[in-house]
């Protein structure tokens, strides 16, 4: 019996990766808002940052560099498959991908104040 196509291990690893390329490009449009403001002296631009401080907003931050981990770590994994032509283990790596990101994910929540 074959297993379906979207249990595969690859297949899993190709829609992360999507997934975190489009959570990352709708972050853009906050990260040049951020930079906009910085250009307007520092007491606008601390404004700005002073929301980051909201629960809400630290929770998001955490997804996008969870996103951003994940994108990565998954990227890394694409490289290798099209440079070494390394398929086996598949889903050993795409594990190892999301625990790298999730931890990155972690270790960004352990050091924020």
């Amino acid at each position: 019996m074959t297993s379906k196509p979207h249990l595969k291990p690859g297949f899993l690893a190709a829609m992360l990766h999507r997934l975190s390329g489009i959570a990352l490009a709708i972050f853009l449009p906050m990260h040049f808002i951020a930079l906009g403001t910085a250009l307007g002296g520092a007491d606008s631009l601390q404004s700005f940052l002073g929301v980051t401080h909201n629960a809400l907003v630290r929770t998001a931050e955490w997804g996008l560099v969870t996103a951003l981990g994940m994108h990565m770590a998954l990227g890394l994994r694409v490289l290798a498959i099209e440079l070494f032509a390394v398929r086996e283990r598949s889903a050993l790596v795409v594990s190892a991908c999301v625990a790298c990101s999730l931890t990155v994910g972690l270790l960004f929540l352990l050091n924020g104040s």
